[in-house]
């Protein structure tokens, strides 16, 4: 944005929190107070309105996968996500269309099915931890079964209200 980090004098900083926020997640009081100040802010708020605005066409998009939304809707919900995008003169903006576009497969799965593959991603993502923490193990054998243990059930729910 400046090449700089945020100050409380900027108007976009002040309105980030908000800007990360859905729609739904602001009353109308908040709305108009993180949406006026940005388009009064010149350029820069209105480049950070529009990729606002984008997310939350992908948002609405992707919340189709729990209504059950026939192919027109979905196809309707697709163009006007992709075409905000394209109109935007915002190079990130178009190029989370073009990765939109290059996955439309695997999204239009999604939002058939409601279904991903998040849980094997995060089984995934807890081997490679483990085999991080295990590195320079020389039993290859224990390091397999560290690997095997931690990734069970039972473990990964244990894992799970260690986060929190």
């Amino acid at each position: 944005m400046r090449g700089r980090r945020g100050r409380a004098t900027d108007p976009e900083w002040k309105a980030r929190r908000r800007l990360l926020r859905n729609r739904e997640g602001l009353t109308d009081e908040q709305f108009a107070t993180m949406w006026n100040p940005l388009l009064d802010a010149g350029k820069i708020g209105q480049t950070l309105l529009t990729a606002w605005i984008a997310k939350e066409s992908l948002r609405t998009l992707l919340a189709l996968a729990r209504t059950g939304a026939d192919r027109h809707r979905i196809g309707q919900a697709r163009y006007k996500f992709l075409t905000w995008c394209a109109d935007a003169d915002i190079p990130e903006v178009r190029t989370l269309a073009a990765t939109v576009d290059r996955w439309w497969n695997e999204i239009a799965a999604f939002i058939d099915t409601g279904h991903t593959n998040a849980k094997s991603e995060g089984i995934n993502r807890v081997i490679k931890l483990v085999a991080r923490a295990a590195f320079g193990f020389r039993n290859a054998t224990n390091q397999r079964l560290r690997t095997r243990c931690v990734t069970t059930r039972r473990a990964r729910g244990h894992l799970r209200t260690a986060q929190l």
